[in-house]
């Protein structure tokens, strides 16, 4: 995973000062690196009878439904208020 790691950039000071975004989208944009790093989270969680991933808004889509694809699991997205226009359950956090 350490040649994954070199691929996602780190962009210093966004959205805001003192925060670093990592970057997938070169990750995203290389099949190789990509489908390695959902190999080895299919690896990891193989035969742990997973029903579902759950992917956190908005990165966390993609990576989400790349693995439940991979283990023949279904997809639950997280998503802030407002933003999805079916059944939903709201949980506080901070």
């Amino acid at each position: 995973m350490e040649s994954v790691k070199q691929i996602i950039r780190d962009i210093p000071d966004f959205p805001k000062e003192g925060i670093v975004f990592k970057d997938i989208t070169p990750l995203l944009a290389d099949a190789s690196a990509f489908g390695k790093t959902i190999s080895t989270l299919k690896e990891r969680y193989a035969g742990k009878q997973i029903d579902t991933i759950v992917g956190v808004e908005a990165r966390g889509f993609i990576f989400a439904s790349a693995l439940a694809y991979a283990l023949e699991a279904g997809t639950t997205m997280i998503r802030k208020p407002g933003k999805l226009p079916y059944k939903t359950f709201q949980e506080t956090y901070s």
